[in-house]
């Protein structure tokens, strides 16, 4: 049943009144709110006509949307109001409506957990424990241990464990250092005149010989005594002794090895 107001300017569905406030097709100023809640009072109080709680609501809830946008016209300042405004109580009611969605989610919920309790309840859980005759042994851990194989063992828990020794007979271990590599060439090069690294080094068997031969042969030019050179990539490394007193070199070489 739609309840059917009767004003001046407006005779229908109360429904339908509130689309045309909303659409501004009707000034909601010209409506008389009091004569419809009149007529809604007069409606209850008369015994023949049956109304439901949903038809009771849905009064009230577009009663109360009227109120409210007459409320905001007759008050100052209502250029200021939003139109989104005007469908707050429509708002209200979306969210009543997905509260109800929700609520009849978690009933449906409850509903399955009621399922599932009475197929459990149709499970019965054993009661009883091991059959009659049924025995387990488990094994015995002191089987063949006898007093002498006790002793035994206590005796190799206490001996001293051996030191474990690292051997070093596999590894070659060169003695040769930069600075008396440098000593050597300081005394030798002086007497040999122009030569290359290759024959420099063409008796030494090792290659850490080498390195440290080169090695020193860079600290002798660092330090002003040897020059060296190489014609081409990947040519031979010239060495040649610059000319000064071998004693005056000899003091520069100790005060390196110093």
């Amino acid at each position: 049943m739609t309840f059917v107001v009767t004003t001046p300017s407006f005779d229908g569905p109360i429904e339908l009144l509130l689309q045309l406030v909303s659409r501004h097709d009707v000034d909601v100023l010209d409506v008389p709110l009091s004569t419809i809640v009149d007529q809604f009072v007069a409606t209850l109080r008369d015994s023949s006509v049956d109304l439901d709680v949903d038809q009771l609501s849905e009064f009230l809830l577009v009663a109360a949307i009227l109120l409210e946008m007459k409320s905001q016209r007759l008050l100052p300042g209502r250029d200021d109001t939003e139109p989104d405004e005007e469908f707050v109580g429509w708002e209200e009611r979306d969210v009543l409506l997905a509260r109800l969605l929700e609520l009849r989610t978690y009933a449906a919920i409850a509903d399955g957990f009621v399922t599932l309790m009475e197929r459990a309840g149709r499970a019965f859980a054993r009661l009883r424990g091991i059959d009659d005759g049924f025995v387990v042994q488990p094994p015995d851990l002191l089987a063949g241990v006898t007093p002498t194989t006790l002793a035994m063992a206590y005796l190799r828990g206490i001996e001293d464990k051996p030191v474990l020794a690292v051997r070093l007979h596999h590894v070659t271990v060169d003695a040769v250092s930069v600075a008396e590599t440098v000593a050597s060439l300081a005394q030798r090069l002086p007497d040999l005149g122009r030569l290359s690294f290759r024959s420099l080094t063409e008796g030494l068997e090792t290659r850490i010989e080498i390195i440290v031969h080169f090695l020193a042969l860079l600290e002798l030019c660092k330090l002003g005594h040897v020059t060296l050179g190489q014609g081409h990539t990947f040519g031979d490394v010239d060495i040649v002794w610059v000319v000064q007193p071998r004693q005056l070199a000899m003091e520069k070489v100790e005060a390196y090895e110093g």
